[in-house]
């Protein structure tokens, strides 16, 4: 049974009421987009990053470990399920940075405000017309039928400022599939990283960066990231972007 909570350095998780738990590719994906954030020159790109969207927050950890490495990141974190938004709402409130991220109980589909984001990040549900769990709290977490992939480009592409970005940690079986509909809604893509478990695994996540199409778009960087090494230790590119955060690095 997973733990009810999970400690961070400088905020801690509560997750016993969220059907999605805290998973190492999840805050390996917080870090990842962190240090993509944190190595922009605002001058270089024309603006400063001051605002997010957080489309399926959870239990809040992505927008946490955001406003954590960027002090000026203001963070609408919008979810669904009502128990996991108030354990969102908890989990900010006992944070250092509960006067920077606003946790929003709401369908995203029918979320209306007037702003464009120059970030928004998404851990989606990873299923669509697949076997589901008894659980209903689990599907709504993990299938998507509220919001299905396609929505969710839909989304993005019209809450994004435009000199904005957006990041996305998916199942690599999808990678042929998102690639197919940004192509559909003129986004282009920019990072694409797979992750493995160990070396002895095969890619099982794809994290990816992205912006409105250019006019002279660059083609996207391709790397990779193994979480462990052989001997079950983090390899050095995990723990270069995890020891912020985690306890014991």
């Amino acid at each position: 049974m997973p733990n009810s909570y999970f400690q961070f350095k400088q905020f801690i998780i509560h997750q016993d009421r969220c059907a999605m738990k805290v998973t190492t590719d999840a805050c390996l994906f917080g870090a990842w987009v962190a240090e993509k954030i944190g190595s922009q020159d605002p001058i270089a790109i024309g603006s400063e990053i001051t605002s997010l969207l957080d489309i399926g927050t959870g239990t809040g950890l992505l927008s946490l470990m955001l406003a954590q490495k960027n002090e000026r990141l203001l963070i609408d974190a919008i979810e669904i399920d009502k128990e996991a938004a108030m354990q969102a709402t908890e989990n900010v409130n006992q944070s250092p940075w509960k006067n920077r991220i606003q946790v929003i109980s709401s369908d995203v589909n029918t979320f209306l405000n007037n702003r464009n984001y120059d970030l928004i990040i998404s851990n989606p549900p990873f299923y669509e017309n697949e076997l589901k769990s008894p659980d209903g709290q689990k599907n709504l977490a993990h299938h998507g039928e509220e919001l299905k992939l396609a929505q969710l480009i839909t989304i993005i592409k019209n809450k994004l400022a435009a000199d904005g970005q957006f990041f996305l940690l998916l199942p690599v079986k999808r990678d042929a599939e998102i690639k197919e509909l940004l192509l559909k809604n003129e986004l282009m893509l920019t990072d694409i990283t797979f992750v493995r478990q160990s070396v002895n695994h095969d890619f099982f996540r794809v994290m990816i960066a992205g912006r409105l199409n250019a006019i002279e778009a660059a083609p996207a960087m391709i790397n990779e990231i193994t979480i462990k090494e052989d001997n079950q230790n983090y390899t050095a590119d995990f723990t270069r972007l995890l020891k912020e955060y985690y306890l014991h690095l």
